[in-house]
């Protein structure tokens, strides 16, 4: 039993060298797997969500493999004509605003994700409030201060104050949920 696991994870090692995603596409295969299994018991309404996130995750992906495309064939072409100087501002907010679009994107996959697995409802609060931050701090990364409106910069600097205290009160309140399910009757 134990020389089968090792083999196993031989196996496995070996496989990840030769196609580097094999773990990705093992668990999307995994994820749809038991989406399936699940169909039978599910509602008809449960098996409209399930088929509508489906489909947004399939074309948040293509959203996601084009950004990093253009992502990587503008810093390509950046190197290439040798205007990735480090002394040049505006370059790398642009290319930082990208990276930004990329991991967005890909953490509002991922709370997509999560309602195939069963773990969350729909509609994440915490993890809407946290993307909205994510866009924020985009925003100030791009942003040039020299040409932009004080009342704007203010506005984005209020908008930011009230997302993290409302993310604040919104893990505080689930933290007290927690706590009062575990000291709850057994």
């Amino acid at each position: 039993m134990d020389r089968r696991t090792t083999e196993d994870a031989a196996d496995l090692h070996q496989g990840q060298r030769r196609f580097p995603f094999s773990r990705h596409v093992s668990a999307a295969a995994d994820t749809l797997r038991d989406t399936r299994k699940a169909w039978p018991g599910l509602s008809l309404y449960e098996r409209f969500e399930e088929g509508i996130v489906v489909v947004l995750t399939g074309l948040i992906g293509l959203v996601i493999i084009a950004a990093v495309i253009n992502l990587c064939f503008r810093v390509v072409l950046l190197v290439v004509y040798g205007l990735l100087d480090p002394a040049e501002h505006s370059v790398f907010q642009a290319v930082f605003g990208m990276i930004f679009t990329v991991l967005i994107a890909l953490e509002f996959n991922h709370s997509i994700l999560s309602v195939l697995h069963r773990q969350e409802s729909i509609i994440q609060l915490r993890t809407v409030i946290l993307i909205a931050l994510l866009a924020l701090a985009r925003k100030f990364i791009i942003l040039d201060a020299s040409k932009t409106e004080p009342l704007t910069i203010i506005g984005l600097a209020s908008a930011v104050l009230a997302l993290g205290a409302v993310h604040w009160l919104v893990r505080d309140q689930d933290r007290k949920d927690t706590q009062a399910r575990s000291d709850g009757p057994s």
